[in-house]
């Protein structure tokens, strides 16, 4: 089976590279299965029903969450039924919508989980109790498992890889959206990556405006994100094969191509 996992994708920028990029990409590399992380889908914070809409009509069959799920009021309208659509697993009990779900592809079953990070984030449920529970019953379905690890810390993310490693498919770690270069299979057969990296314009500050963020940094007062929508883009992501017979990884390869 193989497998695509997308960076953050940021705004109209991002969906449209998507848009255009994305079906002809999944037939050329054989693709059988497409998640992608859309936490920034609309205007760079949230997503939107029709922000969601044009992921799918561009060949994303799973979009993951993460700290900004909730920036557009309209995410509640789908959230609830739309199974295609994973908030973080660790929120408390009793917000809407769903962390983890298994999915059928070509007559397999493959497990999908959104997990968010609380280093230097938000004070969520405990990630590794919270998605060690999920996995066990997962197994119980399949060894074919994807977590994507929406965390800002670098030692967290790694921490989970190997918390993980043998009991999932792959740990990919979504957020900081710049990707780094350490993918590798870990010792007992689980993928992993520290970062993942973005969609978006390539000459922006992680997606926004490069102008407001130095002014940000240079006065230390509020400015408004403006996500960036000219200039060439950048598309980010990783390609796993894996066993579907004992849900191990086979391999793991980074995208990160200009458009």
């Amino acid at each position: 089976m193989r497998i695509l996992l997308i960076g953050d994708i940021i705004g109209k920028k991002g969906r449209e590279i998507v848009a255009s990029m994305l079906p002809e990409f999944k037939q050329e590399e054989k693709i059988d299965f497409c998640i992608a992380n859309g936490e920034n889908l609309a205007g760079g914070f949230g997503m939107t029903p029709k922000a969601v809409q044009q992921a799918y009509t561009a060949g994303v069959d799973v979009l993951t969450g993460g700290n900004h799920i909730w920036s557009k009021k309209e995410i509640y309208q789908i959230i609830d039924n739309d199974e295609k659509i994973l908030r973080p697993l660790n929120y408390p009990p009793g917000v809407p919508g769903q962390g983890g779900r298994i999915y059928t592809v070509n007559n397999q079953q493959i497990g999908v989980i959104s997990l968010c990070g609380r280093v230097f984030m938000d004070a969520l449920d405990c990630p590794f109790r919270t998605v060690m529970a999920e996995v066990k019953k997962m197994r119980a379905e399949t060894p074919n498992i994807i977590v994507d690890f929406h965390a800002e810390a670098t030692s967290e993310k790694i921490a989970m890889g190997l918390y993980l490693d043998g009991l999932v498919s792959a740990v990919i770690g979504t957020h900081t959206h710049v990707q780094t270069a350490d993918e590798r299979i870990l010792p007992e057969g689980t993928a992993y990556i520290t970062d993942t990296g973005m969609v978006g314009a390539k000459n922006s500050v992680i997606g926004v405006d490069s102008a407001t963020i130095i002014k940000r940094y240079l006065t230390l007062m509020p400015h408004r994100f403006e996500v960036t929508k000219t200039g060439p883009g950048i598309f980010c992501g990783v390609i796993m094969e894996i066993s579907s017979d004992t849900g191990n990884a086979l391999s793991i390869r980074r995208i990160q191509q200009e458009i």
